[in-house]
């Protein structure tokens, strides 16, 4: 297993990782892997491969298996505060909710067009749906070509309450990887092709203002801002250009964690929370930080 190679433009990210600390195969040979989201109960991972159109499932007791074959191309997912499994669907361009074996579509459709192809999903604690929606699974490389019915890419609130959906800003160029601050009065957004990530107020009503640029991300390597997450302390989290780029809550840049390949998203894991899982374009990775994550549920 190699050693973690840090990037380090801040000496307090020295603090976050284990100098021995190793990055670790999990499972390869894969296709396009995507959406990691641990069951802090089952200790399990549940992740995509988008291009195998398979939900895929992980455990350190059982190793890799299927949880779902003919995933629709399934990308970003997450769990809801009941412990139910979210995700977006590239090929079908819908949310859906799984209830068991029960899959129950959540969007599908903004004013009267399909969406885009959804690609990340966040739960807030009122248990609210916040996902973005480029076209990336209406082009070749990781969708059906197909065209958009849609002018925009949007980011979209889904309330449980009215069973209805919120278009909160169709501003950005491409919006993929999002999460909330540890209070839920912000909002963080990147946008792909921009290499930008922003942020924005969360509203009472769950809506968003106040646009914002929150940091850049730059550096060599592949990858484009993608998967985005923060840690128990606040720190914000994103996968973009070599790696996973670490900020402070204030926006200031700690450095990078080099991968071995590009990473699309992540999340952390095992019993303590202090497991990165990382997924890579063919490879899940794992390795160890000091700073814990915080639970879907």
């Amino acid at each position: 297993m190699p050693a973690i190679d840090l990037d380090v433009r801040d000496t307090q990210l020295n603090d976050y990782f284990d100098s021995h600390a190793k990055i670790e195969t999990v499972a390869d040979g894969l296709k396009f892997l995507e959406g990691p989201a641990w069951h802090p109960y089952e200790k399990h991972l549940r992740f995509s491969d988008i291009l195998g159109n398979s939900t895929l499932q992980w455990s350190a007791d059982a190793g890799l298996s299927m949880y779902r074959r003919n995933s629709h191309m399934a990308n970003g997912n997450t769990y809801d505060r009941a412990g139910r499994l979210l995700s977006c669907h590239h090929a079908s361009s819908r949310v859906t909710r799984m209830d068991g074996e029960n899959m129950t579509v959540l969007a599908s459709h903004y004013d009267g067009a399909e969406l885009n192809s959804p690609n990340d999903i966040v739960v807030k604690r009122d248990g609210s749906v916040y996902f973005t929606d480029p076209p990336f699974g209406r082009e070749p490389k990781v969708g059906i070509p197909r065209p958009t019915q849609l002018d925009f890419n949007g980011v979209y609130r889904w309330d449980p309450a009215e069973d209805s959906l919120t278009l909160l800003t169709k501003a950005l160029n491409r919006p993929n990887g999002l999460c909330f601050s540890a209070d839920e009065s912000l909002l963080y957004i990147n946008d792909s092709p921009e290499f930008k990530i922003f942020v924005f107020d969360v509203q009472a009503d769950g809506g968003i203002s106040n646009r914002r640029v929150f940091a850049e991300t730059g550096g060599d390597g592949p990858g484009v801002p993608d998967g985005m997450k923060i840690d128990s302390e606040g720190n914000i989290y994103c996968c973009a250009q070599g790696g996973l780029h670490i900020f402070r809550a204030d926006g200031s840049f700690l450095g990078r964690l080099r991968t071995p390949m590009q990473i699309t998203n992540f999340t952390w894991g095992d019993d303590d929370l202090c497991s990165l899982y990382l997924t890579g374009i063919t490879t899940l990775y794992r390795v160890r930080a000091r700073i814990p994550g915080i639970p879907l549920f």
